[in-house]
């Protein structure tokens, strides 16, 4: 039902690597067909192309030759004339790429495929359980299910009341793989899809934080110099007063034992 109604909506206005797994052979022709006549987009058909063959595997054949139309047609491909530009149409053969083994997986087609297609898979391809699986393959996986395992004895696993029956009551599918006496299960759920808000933090000031900060006036003293590092103006003798006026002294190393004052040690000039 869900690619019955994408695909009837969607265009090559809207055709992603991930889109594109939503569409049938037939909607392929559709949409280039109304993507030729759209001004827009007739200059880009082949910009889409590249995307449509993410998702199907395409031939282009020659107009007259049959025998390689039929046997296409046998192998399940569809058959269609496509207007590339203005001056080149093509006859392609089209057929939706199978999702057969782990390595089919992508990020682009794992959300465009059931639990029970994913067990199906999974089947295909098992032999050591989950953890045989890359851990690029489980990253795939895990971006659009959610995966829980468990390890038991073949006796103990539906056990009444245990995680198998919880996880079947809550609409997961599961795979069962036999290690000897003991079964590994597979429990695999779609993801549900969270759409993330889009901030435009550059335009977005909130009120309360403007008000705050509106009689704040900071200074930027960062480059200022340190009082040590003040070159200091060679004194100007007009500017001398009594006030500012310092008289400089010399005190000798050597202190005599006798002398009484401060002043015993004075120089004088």
């Amino acid at each position: 039902m869900k690619e019955a109604n994408a695909s009837k909506t969607l265009s090559l206005k809207t055709l992603t690597k991930s889109s594109v797994w939503d569409i049938q052979e037939n909607d392929v022709f559709r949409i280039l067909d109304a993507g030729s006549k759209d001004t827009e987009l007739k200059d880009n058909i082949r910009h889409f192309a590249d995307i449509i063959r993410s998702a199907f595997m395409i031939e282009t054949l020659k107009d007259n030759d049959t025998l390689s139309q039929k046997k296409y047609e046998k192998l399940g491909y569809k058959i269609g004339t496509v207007k590339l530009d203005e001056s080149t149409k093509v006859l392609w053969a089209i057929k939706k790429r199978p999702i057969m083994r782990v390595t089919d997986l992508t990020y682009e087609n794992i959300r465009h495929i059931t639990a029970s297609k994913l067990v199906e898979v999974l089947d295909r391809n098992f032999g050591g359980g989950w953890d045989s699986l890359s851990q690029s393959i489980q990253d795939i996986i895990e971006s659009g299910f959610d995966i829980s395992t468990t390890t038991l004895p073949k006796d103990r696993l539906h056990k009444k009341g245990g995680m198998y029956e919880r996880k079947i009551a809550d609409g997961y599918d599961v795979l069962e793989v036999e290690k000897g006496t003991w079964v590994e299960a597979i429990f695999a759920k779609v993801k549900p899809e969270v759409l993330k808000p889009r901030v435009k933090y550059n335009d977005y000031t909130d009120p309360e934080d403007e008000d705050e900060d509106a009689d704040v006036n900071i200074v930027d003293d960062y480059n200022k110099p340190d009082d040590d590092d003040v070159e200091l103006e060679e004194p100007n003798d007009e500017d001398i007063t009594e006030e500012n006026y310092r008289t400089t002294f010399e005190i000798n190393d050597d202190m005599d034992d006798d002398a009484e004052s401060l002043s015993d040690y004075i120089v004088d000039e």
